[in-house]
């Protein structure tokens, strides 16, 4: 099942990160290291670039896969851990029954089949910001990442095949009371994964940002 708890012998790394400043905090936390910052100070760390998509295809990222082998995808682990009620759990991870809430719309849905598992940072878009250069593994490590629980959302299928593989420059959540979290969330994804942000992102971010809480960003670093 998905895990929250830190899970790399780098902690004696985690508090000395929390307590540097935001400069240094990314130079002294590797990966498995620790940082907390407040989001705006995240979003200044992220290293502004031009973004490549150039030889990308959604095929390099090796997604819903069974990483501890209990017969659930990581879809499935999703649904299981973000269901309100829960479903059955059937033959091969069947689930029937259970509710499960989208914040990008603000609606219930009683189907799993209504719902897809979104990478909040899409696959595209890691991919244009530094992910053309992992290997097969990194990004297959990336597109099944269960030990954040922000980096995969259950989401209605209309608002995630809405957003597609945009970032927050065209594309926000339609409810208006979860675009703070989602922008905060969005940084935090590319804080964990040592990914970019293009110079529109930027401004985007920024200017959502001005109508958001100051929110701490308290991230495990995965690469």
């Amino acid at each position: 099942m998905r895990s929250t708890t830190t899970r790399t012998a780098a902690a004696a790394l985690s508090a000395l990160a929390v307590l540097l400043t935001p400069t240094t905090a990314h130079a002294a936390a590797s990966s498995g290291g620790t940082i907390a910052l407040p989001v705006r100070d995240a979003l200044a760390e992220l290293p502004v670039r031009a973004e490549d998509r150039n030889r990308y295809e959604r095929t390099k990222f090796r997604h819903w896969i069974d990483a501890d082998r209990d017969g659930c995808s990581t879809r499935n682990e999703v649904l299981l851990d973000e269901a309100v009620t829960a479903p059955e759990q059937g033959a091969n991870c069947r689930l029937t029954g259970g509710s499960w809430y989208s914040p990008y719309d603000d609606t219930y849905f009683t189907a799993a089949r209504a719902l897809d598992v979104d990478h909040l940072v899409p696959l595209a878009e890691a991919w244009d910001s530094g992910a053309s250069t992992w290997t097969a593994k990194e990004r297959e490590a990336y597109a099944n990442d269960l030990d954040d629980a922000r980096a995969l959302i259950a989401v209605s299928a209309a608002s995630n095949r809405s957003k597609a593989d945009q970032d927050p420059t065209t594309w926000m959540p339609p409810a208006s009371g979860y675009r703070c979290t989602y922008a905060t969330d969005w940084i935090t994804i590319k804080t964990r994964w040592n990914l970019t942000i293009d110079q529109a992102e930027h401004t985007a971010l920024t200017d959502i940002l001005d109508d958001c809480p100051n929110a701490p960003v308290d991230v495990t670093l995965a690469h």
